[in-house]
């Protein structure tokens, strides 16, 4: 005599299996993270359960009004290890369920069922854009189920508590919105196998959203300008006798240096999908910067470039926050004049590979890996000797 669940799940659980099992899942980073969803539960009443155990002890029903919907919330954290695979743990609160049933003789039976408990899941990801991707997640949840019972009129109850607690699986899939390296927003639909304390077996499902925290995120870079010194004051010299002289010689115009062009590889400088500089990558950077502060340079111009997997926007857009990584850290770490470097994104349109070198449209390993020299950071150096 009470709640008892949707027991059908198929097309959830393959969805999800499938998740895990794509070769190209993506997270937005690695590391520990933290967050919180809230949302709607729903539970299905098992009225014919009901009305056969009134019937059993002499009472027929009816009516039986159901309280099948609830608000639940969850509150969780986890470690990114790898860019497609999240350990994760939490509580959750799957709110409350009951029902009343008229009978005849006169009197009424109430029913409520409280789910809470704890439950740790293997997270998978799968990426849609930039900063959209998929979740899949399948685990074990410990829940703790209070029922509470009780009668009016004719109706009377002998138990009118009961309690368990016991471990099942759960499963869910959702969508990940990245709005930046720290802060991305949840929805997900999520459900978990529980057991009452009577003996009855069943699903709770929760469509929630939520939002989670990554620690550790790398925080932008401020850019140093530097300090304008103070007007000194210079008194003129006396003015000196007029001596005619024989005009000097022309001066010999400098030979001007051919511009100096080196390529980085993306994947030294930069995480797949990131632009921000990787510790590998700074070692690369810092020995460009000792070679170029002791040239007597003009200018340094950084282009940032992508292969032509993904959208033209996405990608334009990515090559020009690269190239200002590369510029931002020359500068900073690099102690190189600012006022000289400048940084432009060309997007996909500079590919070095061939248009019949890689074949195929749909992102494959294969395609990932012909495309690498097109993934790369162009520094063009202009002086004079």
């Amino acid at each position: 005599m009470t709640p008892t669940i949707h027991k059908s799940a198929g097309a959830l659980s393959l969805l999800t299996l499938a998740l895990f099992a794509h070769p190209h899942a993506l997270a937005q980073s690695t590391g520990w993270y933290a967050g919180a969803n809230a949302g709607r539960t729903g539970a299905e009443i098992d009225d014919p359960r009901i009305t056969s155990g009134l019937l059993g002890q002499g009472f027929s029903t009816t009516s039986i009004d159901d309280r099948d919907r609830s608000t639940g919330f969850k509150l969780y954290g986890g470690y990114q290890f790898s860019p497609h695979l999240a350990l994760e743990g939490g509580y959750f609160d799957l709110g409350k369920f009951g029902y009343t049933a008229n009978t005849v003789p006169a009197g009424t039976l109430n029913g409520e069922m409280r789910v809470r408990g704890l439950n740790l899941d293997l997270v998978g990801t799968l990426p849609l854009t930039g900063k959209l991707s998929a979740l899949g997640r399948v685990g074990v949840n410990y829940a703790r189920v209070n029922d509470r019972f009780s009668g009016t009129g004719a109706v009377n109850v002998s138990n009118p508590t009961a309690s368990k607690s016991q471990a099942n699986v759960k499963y869910g899939v959702g969508l990940n919105y990245a709005f930046n390296d720290a802060l991305n927003m949840r929805l997900e639909v999520e459900r978990y196998r529980v057991n009452d304390a009577i003996g009855n077996k069943g699903d709770i499902d929760m469509v929630s959203v939520g939002l989670v925290y990554r620690f550790g995120g790398p925080a932008p870079q401020p850019m140093q300008r530097a300090a304008t010194p103070e007007p000194v004051y210079v008194a003129p010299p006396a003015p000196a006798p007029v001596v005619v002289q024989a005009p000097p010689p022309a001066p010999v115009a400098p030979a001007v240096v051919p511009p100096t062009r080196v390529s980085l590889s993306a994947e030294s400088l930069f995480g797949f999908d990131a632009s921000t500089v990787k510790p590998e990558g700074r070692a690369e950077l810092d020995k460009f910067a000792r070679d170029l502060s002791s040239a007597n340079y003009q200018t340094v111009t950084v282009e940032g470039h992508t292969d032509r997997l993904g959208s033209d926007s996405y990608n334009q857009k990515l090559s020009e926050q690269r190239a200002t990584a590369v510029k931002n850290y020359l500068v900073t770490s690099g102690k190189l004049d600012g006022s000289k470097i400048s940084a432009v994104g060309k997007g996909e349109t500079m590919p070095v590979t061939k248009p019949g070198d890689c074949k195929g449209t749909k992102r494959t390993a294969a395609l990932v890996a012909c495309l690498q020299p097109d993934r790369r950071v162009d520094v063009e150096v202009t002086g004079t000797r």
